[in-house]
């Protein structure tokens, strides 16, 4: 455990932002997982509601320094590309 008063500071700072992250992980992967589920049944109506929220979803995290601007590019390029052979 910390001892000075800026460790215990630090401390409880990463909990909290331990916390912000993994949520934020968890709903970019939870709206990715659901996107992919649309793409492979091949349901415009589904990819047209859940592209849009993924993506707002992922450029929030890339400017809360959750992800890097490269894989969130990385990521929206290659499902995009996938949904684009659907529509």
């Amino acid at each position: 455990m910390p001892i000075k008063k800026s460790a215990k500071k630090a401390l409880r700072q990463t909990a909290k932002r331990t916390i912000v992250n993994a949520k934020a992980k968890k709903e970019v992967k939870a709206l990715e997982n659901a996107l992919q589920k649309e793409i492979a049944g091949k349901k415009k109506d589904g990819i047209k509601a859940i592209l849009p929220k993924f993506v707002q979803a992922l450029d929030k995290a890339v400017k809360n320094n959750v992800f890097n601007q490269n894989m969130a590019s990385r990521k929206k390029s290659r499902l995009q590309k996938a949904v684009n052979k659907i529509l």
